[in-house]
């Protein structure tokens, strides 16, 4: 597989690097020093969404943060594990083949479900979530959503299409306010530049095709590693509701609600969450724990 060349203008650009591990080649950012605290983002991101929260972070840890199989300037290699388990039992084998060892990991929207399950692969002190997509679609949404993503993903031509159809500032800003956030110019610039990758699309579509949450939701009662689920009262994409029912079944999570901000709160507002963030992750390391 060849390596996407990464723009120039790209976050964190100069700490990227491919690492091969079957079946994807994936794209990843390492900067600072410490404790190892992994990165995940949601559904059509990157990287870069991070871009705010990464300085914040890495005053006190190593942080990792990585695209998504197909995503970002990640390479699929396989088609048919871009749903949940697959995802993370891909992650999983990555880490350790790389011989990371993650203190915690936190994870935006799919990103927190994925952080989710990894807790159910490997030894983690904490994970955070931040507007985690940890809610089954219900009724008529629950069943026409994925065959709909299904239908778009295996059709010939609907990638490109979609990226341009949607892959225009105007497109990208209408997309972005339906979740109940505001970007500037810049941070709109690039979801742009990935709304125009049809790889990056067909990977998104597929990925939203073979979601599957309902066997982990059977098991959020035994999540027992310690977890803060950050929402954002204005999310229009995943309800705060959604993390707050969560954390009354998860018997060692918290919930916290930062008001105003949408579904990229991180991207909006990055003091507001790495503050909660960083005084969660020194319950693990002021005793030495990492």
């Amino acid at each position: 597989m060849r390596a996407p060349v990464i723009p120039a203008f790209w976050p964190y650009r100069d700490a990227s690097r491919h690492i091969a591990c079957k079946p994807h080649l994936w794209h990843v950012q390492d900067i600072g020093a410490g404790p190892l605290v992994l990165l995940l983002h949601g559904a059509g991101g990157a990287t870069h969404s991070f871009r705010h929260l990464i300085p914040l972070l890495a005053q006190h840890y190593r942080i990792i943060a990585l695209d998504l199989p197909g995503q970002g300037f990640s390479v699929l290699g396989a088609r048919s594990r871009c749903g949940l388990d697959p995802v993370s039992d891909d992650i999983a084998a990555l880490i350790r083949q790389e011989g990371w060892q993650p203190l915690a990991i936190i994870g935006h929207s799919a990103g927190g479900a994925i952080a989710q399950r990894l807790a159910e692969l490997l030894p983690l002190k904490a994970v955070i979530g931040i507007n985690s997509a940890l809610g089954a679609f219900e009724g008529l949404e629950g069943w026409l959503f994925p065959v709909m993503a299904k239908a778009l993903a295996l059709t010939p031509f609907v990638p490109s299409l979609f990226s341009k159809l949607a892959g225009t500032q105007t497109q990208v800003r209408q997309l972005i306010a339906t979740t109940g956030s505001t970007l500037d110019e810049a941070g709109q610039a690039l979801y742009l530049h990935l709304m125009q990758k049809p790889a990056h699309v067909s990977a998104t579509l597929a990925m939203m095709a073979q979601w599957n949450l309902t066997p982990f939701l059977r098991r959020m009662t035994n999540q027992t590693t310690p977890t803060l689920l950050i929402t954002a009262s204005n999310d229009r994409a995943v309800p705060a509701s959604v993390s707050e029912r969560a954390a009354q079944v998860m018997p060692a999570a918290t919930w916290l609600d930062i008001p105003d901000y949408g579904h990229l709160v991180h991207e909006e507002a990055a003091a507001l969450v790495a503050a909660p963030i960083l005084a969660f992750l020194a319950r693990f390391t002021a005793s030495g724990e990492a």
